[in-house]
């Protein structure tokens, strides 16, 4: 079963055929000739991952789901939540976003944290949602190579490592995205 992934971000879509396996074949915006950037202006994540699906089914026709995720730091009132990505500036710097989420931490001792993943399905015309969350804890400082994003400072729950220090399939059997993917892929297979 072809399905339209709505990402063009490489790490992202790599995880996610993981996770899915080779059940269903995923087709990127490029791979759809989209390569414009979809707006992402809602003020919640299942509001841009609808979206998102939204955007591709209507020029495509094609089944489809879209994603956003949000770090949401328990001190910071859920910051950066649904602007994780564009925390820092509007460019997508993961660096600068990294910096300011340390400066705004700087001295702070509860440093709880979660990472959420809402995933929008388009199938026949039909929306329907799947949430996936993993809770855990800021760090001091960065740790590791692997991953993206803000997986160099996050520690989930029960493990003293970051996402980065993580092998893809470890971090893929316990994270937020992983578990929302996981949630899709079993609704698609009851069909």
């Amino acid at each position: 079963m072809k399905i339209v992934f709505a990402t063009n971000n490489a790490h992202k879509l790599d995880e996610v055929r993981q996770v899915v396996g080779d059940k269903f074949a995923l087709v990127s915006l490029r791979e759809c000739g989209i390569v414009e950037d979809i707006p992402e202006n809602e003020p919640t994540l299942e509001g841009n991952a609808l979206a998102k699906a939204r955007y591709i089914y209507e020029r495509t026709g094609a089944d489809c789901f879209a994603d956003d995720t949000g770090l949401e730091v328990d001190a910071l009132g859920g910051e950066p939540g649904v602007r994780s990505a564009r925390y820092a500036t509007d460019g997508h710097d993961d660096e600068a976003n990294k910096r300011l989420l340390l400066e705004r931490l700087q001295g702070v001792e509860n440093r709880a944290a979660q990472f959420r993943t809402a995933v929008a399905l388009i199938m026949g015309g039909k929306e329907y949602l799947f949430e996936g969350i993993v809770r855990g804890r800021i760090a001091t400082e960065q740790h590791g190579e692997g991953g993206f994003g803000y997986d160099p400072l996050f520690v989930p729950e029960g493990y003293d490592r970051t996402f980065a220090q993580m092998s893809a399939e470890e971090k893929n059997a316990i994270s937020h995205r992983g578990r929302a993917v996981r949630k899709l892929a079993e609704f698609l297979q009851n069909l």
